[in-house]
């Protein structure tokens, strides 16, 4: 088997005296949807903050690529984050800046590419999540929350990352536009060949999409499994969670 993408190690993260997570240990294989939820306050977005290098650990390791991201210069966590996606929450899209220049913005920071060409690399993203040229010269505040979701999950596959971070996918989206970016997410795995990390309390998206899932409540792991252990498991958090929606989480996965 090949190593893991990411690779946690008893996490602990301590701020001001409190304790954020702990003792959290979990892998992410190549090519493998992984989601995490919880309630919340529960630690997800803390993980993801040790996965980019925003924070460091109080004590435990997080590897990513093999490589101790706590250990990382600025400019290997610079290199680091080219092959790391991140889709925010509520898509971040700059209002200011049409459709293209959005997805093709780490280009036109960083990049002597001229327009025409970061045009077309902005077009090979959008395609990827099923939009057209139609959008191009559109800007944000002309797109419906479904299509800045897009937007945003094609700027962050731009430079084309090993790894993707999606915080929250489905929040603020109705229940169809919801099952829409679901399919996405499994369409983009394919597609490109990336590995997922999902962040949600979307339990009908963590369930349907993830080959994995981990569940934490206070900065602590619950439950890790497969959909369908995690669904069985025995803790009565994980129970009380899923709650009066399990029977259809178990019917969701059932079709898939």
């Amino acid at each position: 088997m090949s190593e893991p993408v990411v690779k946690v190690e008893n996490l602990e993260k301590e701020i001001e005296g409190r304790k954020i997570l702990k003792g959290v240990s979990f892998e992410v294989r190549e090519r493998e949807i992984y989601s995490i939820i919880g309630g919340s306050g529960s630690g997800k977005t803390s993980i993801t903050k040790h996965l980019v290098g925003l924070w460091k650990p109080t004590s435990g390791r997080v590897l990513v690529f093999g490589r101790d991201v706590a250990q990382m210069s600025g400019v290997e966590l610079d290199e680091l984050r080219k092959n790391i996606g991140y889709v925010f929450q509520e898509g971040a899209l700059f209002d200011s800046l049409r459709v293209w220049e959005n997805v093709g913005f780490y280009f036109l920071e960083h990049t002597n590419l001229s327009r025409k060409e970061i045009r077309e690399i902005a077009l090979q993203k959008l395609r990827l999540v099923d939009l057209d040229e139609d959008v191009m010269d559109l800007m944000p505040s002309e797109l419906s929350g479904g299509m800045r979701k897009r937007v945003s999950i094609a700027r962050a596959i731009a430079t084309d990352p090993k790894l993707i971070i999606y915080d929250e996918p489905t929040s603020g989206l109705d229940p169809i536009t919801s099952r829409i970016i679901d399919r996405l997410v499994l369409q983009l795995r394919e597609r490109t060949g990336s590995t997922a990390v999902v962040v949600t309390h979307d339990m009908i998206s963590a369930f349907t999409i993830s080959d994995r899932l981990l569940v934490l409540r206070r900065g602590e792991v619950v439950a890790e499994g497969r959909p369908e252990e995690v669904i069985n498991s025995p803790d009565p958090f994980v129970q009380n969670f899923i709650g009066s929606m399990k029977e259809c989480l178990l019917h969701q996965n059932r079709t898939l």
